[in-house]
């Protein structure tokens, strides 16, 4: 059995966006429940210096909408960083999950050996389609979701892993 670069990319991008907003769903009514001010939550961190909640969505979802956009070799959808609420932050994964759905199997299907050059810093990094989402954009796309998740977890947020898959 073999599985495409779309399979491996949109649909995984997506499912797990959903999964983040529920997560953010949670974190939202855990706010509410206790008495806490959601900017609280949405400004935390892991550590001083990691960035906090807000951040690491937008990060994930640029993630997302950026690696889908390089494979089918479009033009990246821009959003700007905005969002201040959990409201905020899941119309940005519904806008980006909406995005999604546009791309079409044929798009992003064969190019794994595409080149993909993304700038770090001062520095670009050359891939091939394949190399750039297995060892790049995945893994950092997985990152912010499952930080998102930790930051909300260690606020005190009732989450568990059946939450991060979506079945919570």
């Amino acid at each position: 059995m073999t599985i495409s670069m779309y399979q491996a990319s949109v649909p995984v991008f997506s499912g797990v966006l959903k999964n983040l907003s529920h997560v953010l769903a949670k974190g939202e009514a855990h706010a509410a429940a206790n008495g806490i001010d959601p900017a609280d939550l949405l400004t935390a961190r892991l550590a001083p210096d990691m960035l906090p909640l807000t951040a690491q969505v937008q990060i994930a979802t640029d993630h997302a909408k950026g690696a889908s956009a390089r494979l089918a070799g479009r033009e990246i959808l821009r959003i700007e960083d905005t969002e201040k609420s959990f409201a905020d932050l899941k119309a940005r994964i519904d806008r980006v999950r909406d995005h999604l759905k546009t791309y079409r199997p044929e798009e992003i299907d064969g190019s794994e050996d595409r080149p993909v050059a993304i700038k770090v810093g001062k520095a670009e990094l050359p891939f091939t389609g394949q190399q750039y989402l297995l060892a790049y954009a995945m893994g950092n796309f997985y990152f912010h979701v499952v930080t998102a998740y930790d930051i909300l977890r260690h606020k005190g947020v009732v989450l568990g892993k059946a939450d991060f898959f979506g079945r919570g």
